[in-house]
């Protein structure tokens, strides 16, 4: 399955993949860490006290089954040429805005469940948020991170920092894959010629 290149302007979003992963996740967190104690809470307990606790619990969980696909759609990232941005969110919708020059890492993080899956995140830091453990945005369900991750450092680097003047470069730089696409259109126009 070829992957998808980012492309410059255009919205993408997470691989489908994503939402199985959320779908996995919750599994194995009612596997885990609910089903332990509900099992006994309710064959153990009286028939009052084990309705109060299973159906509270059991409509949190059917909830977050509807919800995920729901925020699957939700989620959308943008790279233009001066910055990445991304909204998110079913009923407390969030969007922001993360300019280059104040970008000072973007990390690959994949967890176990996310190489099962065949994706990873990125994680994008800022000066303002380096010190700390949070990042400014988390890029989350993408296919080749490593490509996406020189995108951004690229426009990084063309950018440079906000406190280094000096004006800005006069062209952004331009992504190898958008060379070869202009490259193969080319070669498409010319072989049109030559077959007339």
């Amino acid at each position: 399955m070829p992957l998808t290149p980012v492309r410059i302007g255009e919205t993408f979003g997470p691989v489908p993949r994503y939402r199985s992963y959320l779908y996995a996740s919750l599994v194995l967190t009612i596997a885990l860490f609910i089903l332990p104690w509900l099992v006994p809470v309710v064959l153990l307990s009286p028939m009052v006290v084990a309705a109060v606790t299973a159906i509270p619990v059991l409509a949190v969980v059917v909830f977050v089954f509807y919800w995920i696909p729901l925020y699957y759609k939700s989620v959308s990232y943008r790279l233009t040429v001066t910055e990445i941005t991304w909204q998110r969110g079913v009923w407390f919708r969030q969007t922001g805005i993360v300019p280059y020059n104040r970008i000072t890492n973007v990390d690959i993080i994949q967890g176990p469940l996310m190489r099962f899956f065949s994706f990873s995140a990125l994680r994008v830091q800022t000066a303002g948020y380096s010190a700390q453990a949070r990042a400014e945005i988390v890029l989350n369900g993408i296919e080749d991170p490593k490509d996406l991750q020189e995108t951004i450092m690229g426009f990084v680097r063309w950018t440079g920092p906000v406190a280094v003047g000096g004006g800005e470069p006069e062209a952004p730089p331009i992504a190898a894959d958008a060379v070869v696409e202009e490259l193969r259109a080319i070669r498409r126009l010319l072989e049109g010629r030559v077959e007339r």
